[in-house]
């Protein structure tokens, strides 16, 4: 382990820490308060859209009610943003004629930006225009990200309220998240990230001049714009050369600003936060680590404060630090050793003076493996999906922990709200194993846990594990599955592992080596994307609302705390006894037997 990463890995986590506890006061005063004076710049644009939106702000909902409008107005979010994917050749801003997306790539993106998930089967500034950017894309970055905080905020009133019917009003919710939390954030960050050179710009595509020409093989076209074959059903292709080269231009800073604090991760460019117009420089990298994990970790914060003691926060939030550290550290030592293959060959894989003996593969110069490993761990524990290099070139060994910080359940850190409300339900999972374990009736937070309560924890555990391994079962049984894989064998299993784990857990990063955009698995990992959320926030919600009602219990002699360091064990514990041990077999199949193949 280089003294480069561990260092880096302090900066960051001492950054984080300084900055989680004022910022979650922040969120839960913008949340909870309306009438507080830091959020007295924005009362007369709430009030107006609730007058618009025919909101009234008193009326709480019952959990049913609540998961109603979620899936309502996310329903609504895929219809919009399929429209527009659909429409968009003939709309506006769409400088690089840009035509509609096809019918199967359109659904699984709009189901995939109204998830949180992000993941993207296409090229963004090969597909996509300024509009589609914006209306579409970014305007769901921010909305996905407010239903996740909403849905953990109403699962806070169901622990912190006693015999109550109602656990808050979503559009109120909504509105609060994204008006006081999400737009001031992402325009601070916009503007430090325009600052560090990211593009935010209307231009047309930008053709200039190269240093020397490129010579290379274009694919020969009958009349019809067909290519043409040779006897052998190859492409023709003829020799051609240029001495230009087109760059894309468009409102970037502003998508991947909310990108990064909403945990989203789709990428304006298809390189996402390898491409430099969207990451130019170290800063800017630290920044966007930084704002990846910033809202998960203040959450734990707010909760702490909400729940009547900031201990209780704490104790989530180091069990959350603990396992990140530790995962973090697996992925830079893995990286750091020479690729194996290069090493049968003979060539020594120490090109910069960043990655002395390590593999960089896939990893921009920029930044070297210390920069690289440490964001391909905050983006998989925190289910955002942005890189900065491509997670296919990792080492065997290298790319596990990514793919398991994923399967965990994304609680890590995890998404906005997401992460948070599937480490409380481990919690619960805990404390009824430790009830077990002495014979006493499970409490948490002064709430008896009951087996309604356990029925929906196990939903919310369970739903991604089902649809992970059923969905990998199913692509890896079907020639229509198999067709996208373009390494068979070891790596090909995993690839589409990744994918899986990915879209279930609504991440959005890939190993690229796996040719998705195909009917199957745009459907495919759209159905996965669907239910990994939706089923889990409903089983979310449920909870809420059966913890709502439950009368608050003075704690006794044998109530466990769940605010020191056995719970903190405890709860790492069930995280990985429960989330890791349930991929173990898909595990050994992939990632470890690459990695001990002669």
């Amino acid at each position: 382990m280089t003294a480069e990463f561990i260092g880096l890995l302090v900066l960051y986590l001492a950054v984080l820490l300084a900055i989680a506890p004022l910022l979650g006061r922040y969120i839960r005063i913008a949340m909870e308060n309306g009438q507080s004076r830091l959020t007295a710049w924005g009362r007369p644009l709430e009030r107006g859209i609730y007058r618009l939106g025919g909101i009234d702000p008193q009326a709480e909902m019952g959990w049913k009610r609540y998961a109603l409008a979620v899936l309502a107005f996310n329903i609504v979010g895929v219809v919009v943003v399929y429209t527009l994917q659909r429409a968009q050749g003939v709309l506006p801003l769409n400088p690089a004629a840009m035509g509609p997306v096809s019918p199967d790539s359109a659904l699984n993106t709009a189901i995939s930006f109204v998830t949180n998930t992000n993941w993207q089967g296409y090229g963004g500034e090969a597909t996509m225009s300024y509009l589609t950017q914006m209306l579409a894309l970014t305007v769901q970055n921010f909305v996905s990200a407010a239903t996740g905080i909403s849905v953990l905020f109403a699962l806070i009133r169901g622990l912190a309220r006693h015999g109550s019917a109602t656990v808050g009003n979503f559009w109120t919710d909504m509105v609060r998240c994204t008006l006081y939390v999400l737009l001031p954030l992402s325009f601070v960050l916009a503007l430090a990230l325009v600052s560090q050179g990211v593009i935010q710009n209307f231009s047309p595509y930008q053709d200039v001049q190269t240093v020397e020409a490129l010579h290379y093989d274009q694919p020969r076209v009958d009349a019809q714009g067909q290519p043409v074959l040779d006897a052998k059903g190859q492409p023709v292709t003829d020799p051609a050369v240029t001495s230009t080269q087109t760059l894309a231009m468009g409102p970037v800073a502003s998508q991947e600003a909310i990108k990064l604090l909403g945990t989203n991760g789709g990428g304006f460019f298809n390189a996402n936060s390898a491409h430099p117009f969207e990451n130019p420089t170290p800063l800017a990298n630290f920044l966007e680590m930084l704002a990846i994990l910033a809202i998960p970790a203040a959450l734990c914060f707010s909760f702490g404060e909400m729940a009547g003691s900031r201990r209780q926060g704490m104790a989530i939030l180091a069990a959350m630090t603990v396992l990140f550290a530790v995962f973090a550290i697996g992925t830079a030592y893995f990286e750091q050793q020479a690729n194996p293959m290069a090493a049968q060959a003979g060539v020594d894989s120490a090109v910069t003076a960043f990655s002395p003996g390590g593999n960089m593969e896939g990893k921009e110069t920029r930044f070297g493996i210390a920069a690289t490993s440490l964001f391909a761990t905050i983006t998989t524990a925190a289910s955002c999906g942005a890189v900065n290099g491509m997670h296919d070139s990792l080492n065997a060994i290298g790319g596990l922990p990514p793919m398991l910080l994923m399967q965990l359940g994304e609680v890590v850190f995890g998404g906005v709200g997401s992460g948070l409300y599937g480490m409380l339900a481990f919690a619960i999972l805990g404390v009824f194993i430790a009830g077990l374990m002495i014979g006493r009736t499970p409490e948490y937070l002064g709430k008896k846990i009951e087996a309604y309560d356990m029925k929906m924890v196990s939903i919310v555990i369970l739903a991604t594990p089902l649809l992970v391994l059923g969905g990998t079962a199913l692509a890896v049984s079907v020639s229509a599955g198999q067709a996208g894989v373009l390494n068979p064998g070891i790596h090909g299993f995993s690839e589409i592992l990744y994918a899986l784990s990915s879209a279930a857990n609504n991440n959005g990063s890939a190993f690229a080596g796996l040719s998705a955009n195909t009917p199957f698995y745009n459907v495919l990992l759209g159905i996965a994307m669907w239910f990994g959320r939706f089923a889990v926030i409903v089983a979310v919600l449920a909870m809420a609302g059966s913890l709502a009602a439950k009368r608050r219990l003075p704690a006794g002699a044998g109530s466990m705390p769940t605010t020191g360091p056995l719970f903190v064990v405890l709860l790492i514990g069930a995280v990985l006894l429960v989330g890791a041990l349930t991929y173990v077999p898909a595990l050994a199949l992939g990632p470890v037997a690459e990695h001990l193949q002669p």
